[in-house]
């Protein structure tokens, strides 16, 4: 079993409040004089840098803690690799409560590993590795989950197949083996159908109508809905 992060298994709320607070955070770490205000930090990432973190279609990953490198010197604070690190995990922090975690999530991952099936986690997300690693542990969902691979570590995005397979190849499954559940027609039905997985689209956070993507081979309004395929898929009903 499969699953998308973002709108599958937790809901992101995007709140612009938290864009600034995100650079307040980020640049307290720093501790230097005549750094620029937050506010005018936020202003250039927000007209200059956000668009291109979601660009349609685009499946070469952003880099991340590049582009804050390259903002931050374009206002002439040159960071190290370490300061560097503070500011992102400061910044990633300040959006914590942004990060909503579905009420069912962990039952539904309870119920398919008591059934003895593998977990994994195949996920968009510009953010460096660790610090995604970190958010799965705070979710609770670390422990689980059998393998979580983000594109920040693979550098392609979905429907890219190079992150579905990595995931695949860390739980040793093939992909006529794997059912992957996810929110997006384009990225994740299209990308897993692809590649050969059988799919199921999660509408419980959303309702994805992208006319690049492909139609699942089920849907789910509800976490039972996806135990019902399980159930359906192993000969158990």
């Amino acid at each position: 079993m499969l699953f998308d992060w973002g709108d599958t298994l937790f809901h992101f709320a995007y709140d612009e409040e938290l864009l600034a607070a995100g650079w307040e955070a980020g640049l307290a770490t720093l501790e230097r004089d005549q750094l620029p205000a937050p506010e005018e930090t936020a202003a250039v990432f927000r007209e200059q840098y956000l668009p291109l973190l979601f660009v349609p279609g685009a499946v070469e990953e952003i880099e991340y803690p590049g582009m804050i490198r390259e903002l931050l010197g374009g206002f002439g604070v040159e960071l190290g690799d370490e300061e560097l690190d503070r500011f992102l995990a400061a910044e990633h922090g300040a959006w914590a409560p942004a990060r909503l975690l579905g009420s069912h999530t962990h039952a539904l991952l309870d119920s398919l590993r008591e059934r003895g099936l593998l977990t994994g986690l195949v996920s968009n997300a510009f953010d460096p590795g660790w610090l995604l690693h970190r958010d799965l542990a705070d979710m609770g969902l670390a422990e689980r989950l059998d393998a979580a691979v983000f594109s920040s570590e693979v550098g392609l995005r979905k429907p890219h197949p190079a992150v579905f397979e990595a995931t695949l190849a860390k739980l040793g499954v093939e992909p006529a083996e794997a059912l992957f559940v996810g929110d997006r027609r384009y990225e994740d039905m299209r990308g897993a159908k692809e590649l050969g997985m059988t799919t199921v689209q999660a509408f419980w956070f959303r309702a994805d109508d992208d006319e690049r993507g492909l139609d699942p081979d089920y849907e789910a309004f509800t976490a039972m809905d996806v135990l019902n395929v399980v159930r359906r898929l192993t000969g158990d009903l």
